[in-house]
């Protein structure tokens, strides 16, 4: 009974230290962004505080990976959802690559730039010194818990109409969402289909230095080349040759 009475102590003092990090001027701002009132600030608090912040503030006990755990399943639920309703006559494999280019690395940290989520982002003075607004893993991170403290805070509906402004509308408005970036993979549909046989790639130079490299590559096809592409790893000149290759048959039919 005793060791119950101190823990809630405990907590009841870490949530009072976590609501004195953000004045009432920056939980507004919170608010503005969210579009909804804030009832548990110590939520949203938590959700803005790196792991790379208790280094030297080990009173607060706890980042923000608890309620990004749970705002990567809000999140993957809401933005599958709209899918599904969205476009009622694709298939599993069509709402899987959708979701895969609303929910990415990238694509949460762009929206938490547009929301200046930087700015409220909690962090070591270590990481401080190299962080910068593309950094995006925190800001992804940070996205995916503000999302699972807005969704403990409030009712679905307005987790859904967050998620829809700063992410979901953005996205699908761009003219290139719904397009296969996959070009290794239409590259060999097409080649099979016009029974040329498989396509080989070759790296055939490497440039800059160790942790700066850039590879190029050529895709080949029964010998012959039919494009080069240039990426930070083999895969992404890959990607990039098959690209040229595609434009080249594309323009040729």
């Amino acid at each position: 009974m005793l060791s119950r009475l101190v823990k809630r102590f405990r907590k009841k003092k870490k949530i009072k230290m976590l609501t004195n990090l953000f004045s009432e001027q920056k939980i507004m701002e919170l608010e503005s962004i969210i579009g909804s009132k804030i009832t548990d600030k110590s939520l949203y608090i938590q959700a803005l505080v790196h792991r790379s912040y208790l280094e030297g503030n080990n009173e607060f006990g706890i980042s923000n990976e608890r309620l990004e755990f749970l705002g990567d399943s809000v999140l993957n639920l809401v933005v599958a959802e709209f899918l599904y309703s969205s476009f009622p006559e694709q298939d599993e494999g069509f709402l899987t690559k959708a979701r895969a280019k609303v929910v990415n690395r990238t694509a949460l940290a762009n929206a938490a730039n547009v929301i200046r989520l930087n700015e409220f982002i909690l962090i070591g003075k270590n990481l401080s010194q190299s962080f910068k607004s593309g950094a995006k893993t925190v800001l992804s991170d940070a996205f995916e818990a503000l999302i699972g403290a807005i969704y403990l805070d409030s009712d679905i509906n307005i987790i859904k109409n967050f998620i829809d402004r700063v992410l979901i509308q953005p996205i699908i408005k761009e003219e290139d969402f719904l397009v296969d970036e996959n070009f290794k993979s239409q590259l060999l549909e097409y080649v099979q289909a016009n029974k040329m046989g498989s396509p080989s790639y070759l790296v055939v130079d490497e440039e800059g230095p160790q942790h700066s490299r850039v590879f190029v590559v050529k895709v080949l096809i029964n010998g012959k080349e039919y494009g080069v592409g240039q990426g930070r790893n083999k895969k992404a000149a890959e990607q990039n040759a098959a690209k040229v290759a595609m434009k080249k048959f594309m323009q040729n039919e």
